[in-house]
């Protein structure tokens, strides 16, 4: 089951930027890529270093702190040192606002 989470509007979040949201109980950085927005848990899997201070090149987020890369797609470890995932969800527009999608299993 999903729950929506709004968060801002879209035009909150800038052009190759991130934007951090409180989602829940943890912080979300919604990317936004060639005007698409990807929703990522804001914590390297390395350090636990907060991805939104990197930087955001095409579609990857680089870890400010060691260098570590990440598909904000996907959530897809793509540069050392960090090797396991970062969590992804769901994003979606509903009248103007920004909601992202939180799974309950």
């Amino acid at each position: 089951m999903t729950t929506w989470v709004s968060v801002g509007r879209p035009t909150d979040i800038a052009p190759t930027r991130c934007a951090v949201f409180s989602v829940g109980d943890h912080d979300v950085a919604v990317c936004n890529v060639e005007g698409e927005l990807y929703a990522i848990d804001d914590l390297c899997t390395h350090d636990n270093g907060a991805l939104d201070q990197g930087e955001l090149e095409e579609n990857e987020i680089e870890c400010p702190r060691h260098g570590a890369r990440f598909d904000v797609r996907t959530g897809r470890a793509t540069q050392l040192p960090a090797f396991l995932p970062v969590e992804t969800h769901d994003v979606r527009i509903a009248d103007d606002t920004v909601q992202v999608g939180l799974e309950h299993r």
